[in-house]
């Protein structure tokens, strides 16, 4: 006699795809939509921005606000090109050093043996817990003291050690890179600096191209906090804060300068976003 066999189905029933697909919709527009009400708000005319109550959607959508930006920024005492120069350089710089620094001191922290090892992954994991807000005075004493006021290095070296990216990359080694590997390297006469560039590297594409993403993204945003003073040191973001401060009158104009602000960071996100979720799960941060 042949023994029956029931099988039970664990997938949700139509009613509740449907559901489901609602409450992720629902979800998704929610995310985007300042973004939406930003580059809404840009192609409003003035007369408006002045209705109350404001209206979502512009009627008499015009590009006025785009193309009265430079205008708006011709009277500045330095080019604006000098503010984006100052803006691409600092990011890029500090991006790729930050890339550097966090895979070198992660690669030590995974795959070398040394007894403080286990301290300094402690180290890493408490320094998460602080804020930038509370290191601001102690990095400015250093840089007094070291003479690097009013210079680019107060944008780039607060961030090469920053413990994000230690962390996310030290767990992604930890996870996706065998020590066999490694060892076979060591017999075959790699040394450590060769095995990082032709295989740590290359396996933890989706580590570095996520921290990229990230260290784009603060540091296309970052303005001067008592620490520049030469308007030839400042950034792009500072400018268009000064617009934003403009009052109402300005409100269409500085929400197509913040339109402009968003392009480099989704066009790097766009680049590196199939490596997120990778990383991310990699590094125990998916539930």
């Amino acid at each position: 006699m042949k023994a029956i066999t029931h099988s039970k189905r664990f997938t949700r029933s139509r009613a509740g795809n449907f559901i489901y697909f609602l409450l992720i919709l629902a979800a998704g527009l929610f995310t985007i939509l300042p973004m939406l009400y930003s580059i809404l708000t840009s192609l409003k005319p003035l007369d408006e921005l002045m209705i109350f109550p404001p209206r979502f959607y512009p009627r008499r959508p015009s590009f006025n606000n785009f193309i009265g930006l430079p205008a708006l920024l011709s009277n500045l005492t330095v080019p604006l090109s000098r503010y984006v120069f100052n803006s691409f350089f600092v990011t890029i710089v500090t991006t790729m050093g930050h890339i550097f620094v966090a895979s070198m001191a992660s690669y030590v922290l995974s795959k070398t043996k040394f007894k403080a090892r286990y301290v300094i992954n402690l180290i890493v994991q408490f320094a998460l817990l602080y804020s930038a807000y509370t290191l601001a005075v102690p990095q400015y004493v250093i840089f007094a003291k070291l003479g690097m006021i009013d210079t680019y290095w107060v944008y780039i070296l607060p961030y090469l050690p920053s413990t994000l990216g230690v962390f996310l990359m030290k767990q992604y080694m930890d996870d996706s890179i065998p020590e066999s590997l490694l060892e076979a390297a060591r017999i075959d006469g790699a040394g450590n600096f060769t095995i990082y560039r032709a295989i740590v590297m290359p396996m933890i594409k989706p580590a570095w191209l996520t921290m990229i993403l990230f260290a784009f993204r603060d540091m296309w945003t970052v303005q001067p906090s008592g620490t520049i003073f030469s308007e030839e040191l400042k950034t792009l973001p500072y400018v268009m804060s000064q617009v934003v401060n403009g009052g109402i009158a300005r409100a269409g104009s500085a929400m197509a300068a913040s339109v402009l602000l968003m392009i480099p960071p989704i066009l790097v996100y766009l680049i590196s976003q199939s490596n997120v979720m990778e990383t991310m799960s990699s590094a125990g941060i998916k539930d």
